[in-house]
């Protein structure tokens, strides 16, 4: 079997298999056997009718990648009867003059990100057999929105992974150099209010800001998820995004700051805590950062943006918590902040605490691992 020490994948200082600690030295079978547990949990006890709102949305991101690395045709079509659910829409409203995109459930908020994150699976189960009704809404929401002279649509952490990857992939399916560069608009206006550029990490989103908000302990407030979210999604958008590309090098940047900045916050349990910079603030362990952390440096790793011996001890690390703790007997994943925005003081966030979106970024971590061991 084929395992990291066995791949010449150990970091700086290990001199062999023999050194390499038991809980990180993982074969591709066994995280397969892992990919097969969780995902076969999840589908056996949630049905695939739900609806199209990011909470969902980001388990298919996870899902999708799971198909592509199995071929397991049943994951195919629980993506594809959520959409069919869905009739291949986000938010649904036809009245564009009552399209909205500032925090909203309601179908009137068509170019709020967390409706737009389904536009990922659409787009691609589209390009497994090109049918163009299944981007035709994503299509006629995202144009329509490039057509307006707002620039400030993604205007928290979150909505980075929630949309970015939408631009680079309908750019992939229709060519259209739009996407790319209202991309960058985008993105360029999330940076101006959310990044910080001493800490290299992004605040969730204006209101955390410091010294406006601090943690407990008087540190500026990083939230694990929302980097998590930001991590992930420029992973995605350069895995599209055209090695000429102009701003290229911007997002590449970025991925490679936060990945030095991020290295520095992880336990040395393995994750990472729900307030980066101040584990004190809401300690203990937590999974869907750490999975989007973990996804994030192993697609870094096997694109060639981070380099392998700094960085595969921070993998090992957290796929050491995600196998060993998050992981449940059953498949379920746990230790899940449940939805919401910051990290908070008092949360109970235990082995039951488990969330779609969790799962997908579970998934998205583990996936990438078994592409780095079939390296």
């Amino acid at each position: 079997m084929k395992r990291l020490c066995a791949a010449g994948l150990l970091a700086a200082g290990l001199a062999g298999c023999a050194s390499a600690p038991p809980a990180v030295d993982t074969s591709e079978q066994e995280v397969v056997a892992i990919i097969n547990k969780v995902n076969n949990y999840w589908q056996q006890h949630e049905p695939a009718q739900k609806w199209a709102f990011w909470d969902i949305a980001a388990y298919h991101t996870g899902n999708i990648e799971a198909y592509k690395l199995t071929g397991n045709p049943a994951w195919r079509k629980y993506s594809e009867d959520w959409a069919n659910y869905n009739n291949w829409q986000g938010a649904k409203s036809t009245d564009k003059t009552k399209w909205k995109y500032q925090y909203g459930e309601t179908d009137e908020h068509v170019m709020f990100g967390d409706w737009q994150i389904c536009f990922q699976t659409y787009a691609d189960l589209y390009q497994m057999d090109r049918d163009p009704k299944k981007i035709a809404r994503a299509r006629e929401v995202m144009e329509y929105q490039m057509s307006t002279p707002n620039k400030d649509y993604w205007w928290w952490s979150d909505g980075l992974y929630m949309v970015m990857p939408v631009m680079t992939k309908l750019y992939v399916a229709t060519g259209n150099r739009q996407y790319l560069d209202k991309l960058y608009e985008y993105f360029d206006y999330s940076n101006s209010i959310m990044w910080d550029n001493d800490a290299k990490l992004y605040y969730r989103d204006a209101r955390y800001v410091y010294p406006k908000h601090q943690s407990v302990n008087g540190k500026k407030d990083f939230w694990s998820r929302g980097d998590g979210w930001v991590f992930a999604g420029l992973a995605k958008v350069l895995q599209d995004l055209p090695m000429n590309d102009p701003h290229r090098t911007d997002f590449v940047v970025k991925f490679q700051d936060m990945a030095k900045a991020l290295k520095t916050a992880q336990t040395e349990d393995g994750y990472w805590t729900r307030s980066l910079l101040d584990p004190q603030h809401a300690p203990g362990p937590e999974t869907s950062g750490t999975a989007f952390f973990v996804y994030s440096y192993l697609w870094g790793i096997n694109h060639g943006l981070l380099e392998r011996d700094e960085y595969l001890p921070v993998v090992r690390k957290g796929w050491r918590y995600l196998s060993q703790t998050a992981l449940q007997p059953d498949g379920k994943i746990g230790y899940v902040q449940p939805i919401g925005d910051r990290a908070i003081p008092g949360q109970v966030v235990d082995q039951n605490s488990t969330t779609a979106f969790g799962v997908g970024a579970y998934l998205l971590a583990s996936t990438e691992l078994v592409r780095l061991l079939r390296q």
